[in-house]
């Protein structure tokens, strides 16, 4: 059994507090529900910094085993694996974000009512990406298959001490017709940033990231689900939905290794195949 640390019976208190999530819905509802492209907001300072600092601490090294690795054209990341690999403070700070206290702070913010978070981390948890990594820009899988449920709220917590705009990594939110960035959030240390998830919600940081080496881009992401969804952002199942950017190309060229060397036979004398073999 791994040494974990003890938690005080107030430690959630010392977290958050009813009274402040009160406070930042009421003064924040309006602001988050009428935001363009599509509803969103982030906070800074959100939770303690010493706190935070031992989830960050936490987080593996990027070249673990614990991780998941996404190498395609639109999406080069590492992701965990359910919650078995996540420390005690990770785990600490996902409890307290699917606590009741903290749902219904994001339903009065959000408007969206009767949401549920996933105890299985599906698709979230611990994101971690390196130096030219990417997420291009996409809408999310939108339905819960394992419970039947609704995807409709994303909550990103950014873990990224000193980091610098030169950097990149920035989490952009698209128009609907995916012709410009409306919005650019850095992804610092400590900003916690929250977005309804529709048809329409396009997002990503489509650039590689530029940081360097040494550095990686983390967060912890949490989503949250209904049962069923308003009518008119009703759609068919789907995954992971990419589109590419005025310009840009997501298509990976892949030549199967036998047809290249079909390809090369037909261009080389016999004698040089043997020369190399």
């Amino acid at each position: 059994m791994k040494n974990n640390p003890t938690f005080p019976l107030d430690f959630i208190n010392q977290i958050v507090s009813i009274e402040q999530l009160n406070k930042i819905a009421e003064e924040n509802a309006k602001k988050y529900q009428q935001a363009s492209p599509f509803p969103h907001i982030y906070f800074d300072d959100f939770f303690p910094k010493e706190f935070l600092a031992k989830v960050a601490a936490e987080f593996p090294e990027a070249n673990s085993e614990i991780w998941q690795k996404f190498e395609a054209a639109a999406e080069k990341k590492l992701a965990s694996k359910g919650d078995a690999d996540i420390g005690p403070y990770a785990r600490a700070l996902i409890s307290i974000m699917n606590s009741g206290m903290f749902i219904e702070f994001i339903e009065k913010l959000t408007g969206i009512s009767g949401l549920l978070p996933d105890p299985h981390l599906t698709g979230g948890g611990m994101h971690q990406i390196m130096p030219g990594g990417k997420l291009s820009l996409h809408i999310d899988f939108n339905k819960y298959q394992r419970k039947n449920l609704e995807r409709r709220l994303n909550i990103l917590v950014y873990l990224n001490d000193n980091w610098e705009e030169s950097y990149g990594g920035f989490l952009e939110l698209w128009n609907e017709d995916v012709t410009k960035a409306e919005v650019k959030i850095l992804p610092i240390f400590n900003r916690v940033a929250l977005f309804s998830t529709t048809e329409t919600s396009w997002h990503g940081h489509p650039d590689p990231l530029t940081c360097p080496d040494n550095r990686t881009r983390r967060s912890v992401a949490l989503y949250y689900y209904t049962v069923g969804r308003p009518e008119e952002e009703w759609a068919d199942d789907h995954t992971t939905v990419f589109k590419e950017r005025p310009g840009e190309n997501l298509t990976e060229f892949k030549l199967d290794k036998q047809k290249f060397k079909d390809i090369v036979k037909d261009f080389i004398p016999p004698i040089l195949i043997k020369m190399f073999k």
